[in-house]
């Protein structure tokens, strides 16, 4: 993806993913900084009239969804500890970043934002062919759903300083080697001002 960052609006969904409180306290450094980055983009993107997405993880008691196969959730399922990531106001959605009534959240139980969720129905519905994500970690989620988003044909854009991982070396790995073979990769500023530039959005016609 070559040339200045452009977005239409209309046909453009923004991802926040996992930002959920006990995530974020663990892996957003500083983290102030990153809460005030993310809650900018969003706010952004809803005042242009852009579909925001939240996308979650979550379980139901006991978690069935989870299989002793899977080592990644099944090492959750065993400790009461991380269980509660999950669970109450950590497992909330960062109160920063929302939800607002307009937006929509999709719960997950698995890495990528699409496995097993209705991620998708909601995009075709809405005539979205292009994707602004970001989440936590650089190496999970954001990483398991731009490939999944890349196989499925969709316009990409990953908003770099709005994602986090605790592995520093493989989040710069992954920024600066791996995402822009499958998309764009920009930062927070380059994605508020595209935006404005959109003349579709209700933002740049207020």
């Amino acid at each position: 993806m070559e040339g200045a960052v452009s977005f239409d609006v209309g046909r453009t969904a923004l991802l926040a993913m996992d930002c959920q409180t006990g995530l974020v306290h663990i892996y957003a450094k500083p983290m102030d900084e990153f809460v005030a980055r993310t809650a900018r983009v969003a706010h952004t993107a809803r005042q242009a009239g852009m579909r925001v997405i939240h996308v979650q993880v979550g379980f139901r008691t006991g978690l069935p969804e989870v299989s002793d196969r899977n080592t990644l959730f099944a090492s959750i399922k065993s400790s009461v500890e991380r269980r509660k990531l999950f669970e109450g106001e950590a497992g909330a959605i960062h109160p920063a970043l929302g939800p607002e009534p307009t937006d929509i959240v999709v719960t997950k139980r698995r890495v990528s934002a699409f496995a097993g969720t209705d991620l998708e129905m909601i995009l075709r519905a809405g005539g979205i062919d292009t994707l602004a994500l970001f989440g936590i970690a650089t190496s999970g989620v954001v990483l398991s759903t731009l490939v999944d988003a890349f196989d499925a044909d969709y316009r990409i854009a990953v908003i770099a300083d709005c994602c986090a991982d605790l592995d520093i070396e493989l989040h710069q790995a992954l920024i600066a080697r791996l995402f822009p073979k499958r998309g764009r990769v920009i930062t927070a500023e380059q994605f508020i001002a595209a935006i404005a530039r959109d003349p579709g959005s209700a933002a740049e016609s207020a």
